[in-house]
């Protein structure tokens, strides 16, 4: 019998990431203040909830007066974690409510993984860190495992990838939303007049998406 197989290696295997994601995140919090820790635990389990992502969570965090490197690191370190345990049950998270039938409907997709993702392909590595790295809906530590498989990467290899993704992709956005606080308290009318821009392009871009879709 290999020693994978053994029950309290794949019960390990399933409750070793649950213990380490719910121990850091909580730690943290515990760590922090009590006016950011009331804010800072609902933004980093939002995160878990499409379509909030990493480009709307971590703006919010750093809006709220959280630090942005603590804003960041902590959402990368949900996609790793989420990455670890795909690494570990893969299948069995098939089997999870939600999830599975999340899982089952990307890979699904994946018979059209030549048109939608086929620019990872001969990228490998860099394909999927750049994947998990540029901030659009579905691209975080769980769609990005499953891109892995379906490109034929070795799983540990899109793990490292996933990580380095997550953790510079976070880094950039917490710099950028910064930054652009920063911007706003010099210039608050030229602010809100770019945030209404950016705003019309992404209703617009949904728009176009969905009438394309009928």
């Amino acid at each position: 019998m290999r020693v994978e197989s053994k029950p309290l290696i794949r019960l390990a295997k399933f409750f070793v990431p649950f213990i380490i994601g719910f121990g850091v995140i909580g730690t943290i919090g515990l760590i922090i203040e009590e006016n950011l820790r009331i804010k800072y635990w609902p933004l980093v389990t939002g995160y878990f909830f499409p379509p909030l992502g990493k480009e709307t969570i971590i703006p919010s965090g750093v809006l709220v007066g959280i630090d942005p490197i603590l804003m960041a690191l902590s959402i990368a370190f949900v996609d790793i974690i989420v990455a670890l345990f795909l690494i570990w049950n893969y299948n069995l998270a098939k089997k999870i409510p939600i999830i599975g039938k999340f899982m089952i409907k990307v890979e699904e997709k994946g018979k059209n993984v030549e048109e939608k993702y086929g620019w990872i392909k001969p990228l490998r590595f860099i394909g999927i860190m750049l994947f998990v790295m540029i901030p659009f809906q579905g691209s975080g530590g769980m769609v990005g495992s499953i891109v892995g498989r379906l490109v034929g990467m070795k799983p540990w290899n899109t793990f490292f990838a996933i990580s380095l993704g997550a953790v510079i992709g976070c880094l950039l956005i917490a710099m950028f939303s910064q930054a652009f606080l920063i911007f706003a308290e010099i210039n608050t009318t030229l602010t809100l007049i770019l945030v209404g821009i950016i705003a019309v392009v992404i209703i617009s871009y949904f728009v176009i998406k969905r009438l394309r879709k009928k």
